[in-house]
């Protein structure tokens, strides 16, 4: 009987710290899961060879953290509209969020050693860890939101000198030197961009905004823009332009519907360039900004009309 009721207090444990999550309670258990301790969406399917050796090695680090982060597994298959909107474009893909963020992220199968190095570095930004690193990328976000841009590359930079492969730190840095307007600065640290980094989901989405960024360097006056759209709807480069200026301006819903509306009237324009230039607009926003999920449910119905 004591046998079973310790059983029973394990899996409640476990249970606790690694979840089944769908649609219906993401938000719950991790967005706002996430506001307390860190949280590691683990996104599989039960077909996924690479899924069944991750999945097993990830809950083993999750446990072994005793409750400093937590994990939430989706099934893909059982979960699109999810897996879509969080831009999941292969399995096993797995993203960190801490306080209602994504803070990290990768795609595939890392040795043993690199879960356990991942899940601690998780572990590490919640509240019950030593967040020196943490409380420093915090800071720098914040100068960075005040318009402190080259304050926030400082810090974000010596960050970087104490942990060079720390993701959030250099997606930050990244997108300082956007925010001053140093495209030529962010342009270099990309090209010297560390494998590890590649797949992070915040590297991703600096990098996006990053060629946003140098798109809108050469974009139009948005007024002249407009008046040739509504002079020719079929104008597709003007409406492609237009798009470009709006996102520029911080109008990224006004981009988002000028694309979707050229997508409409002519997909392959360019060789798909409405489908491809909305794609970039989505990684570069927040996976959990409204806008994404709403864009791509459009898109979505216009593909398989």
């Amino acid at each position: 009987m004591l046998g079973n009721e310790m059983i029973g207090g394990m899996t409640a444990a476990t249970d606790d710290l690694i979840k089944d999550v769908t649609e219906a309670n993401f938000m719950a258990d991790v967005i706002e899961r996430s506001q307390t301790v860190p949280v590691i969406v683990d996104f599989w399917a039960p077909w996924c060879g690479p899924c069944k050796t991750l999945g097993p090695a990830l809950e083993a680090a999750v446990t072994k953290a005793k409750g400093a982060v937590v994990m939430a597994k989706i099934n893909v298959d059982e979960n699109q509209m999810l897996a879509g909107q969080m831009r999941v474009q292969s399995i096993p893909t797995v993203y960190a969020f801490y306080q209602g963020q994504p803070v990290d992220g990768f795609q595939g199968a890392l040795p043993g050693s690199e879960i356990e190095k991942f899940v601690t570095k998780i572990a590490e930004m919640g509240p019950g860890a030593d967040n020196g690193l943490a409380d420093a990328i915090a800071a720098a976000e914040e100068m960075l939101a005040e318009g402190a841009a080259e304050d926030a590359a400082e810090t974000f930079a010596a960050i970087l000198d104490e942990e060079p492969e720390n993701a959030e730190a250099f997606s930050g840095l990244i997108r300082a030197h956007i925010a001053a307007g140093q495209l030529e600065q962010a342009q270099a640290l990309v090209e010297n961009l560390a494998p590890a980094l590649a797949t992070a989901a915040s590297v991703e989405a600096a990098l996006a905004q990053l060629e946003l960024a140098k798109q809108s360097a050469n974009a139009g006056p948005q007024a002249e823009l407009q008046a040739k759209v509504d002079a020719d709807p079929t104008d597709a480069q003007a409406r492609f332009d237009l798009a470009q200026a709006l996102f520029a301006a911080g109008d990224a819903e006004g981009a988002i519907n000028q694309l979707l509306e050229l997508f409409r009237r002519d997909r392959e324009w360019n060789d798909g360039a409405a489908k491809a230039q909305l794609q970039t607009i989505f990684e570069a926003l927040k996976p959990t900004d409204p806008l994404v999920a709403k864009g791509r449910r459009k898109l979505a119905s216009m593909i398989f009309v």
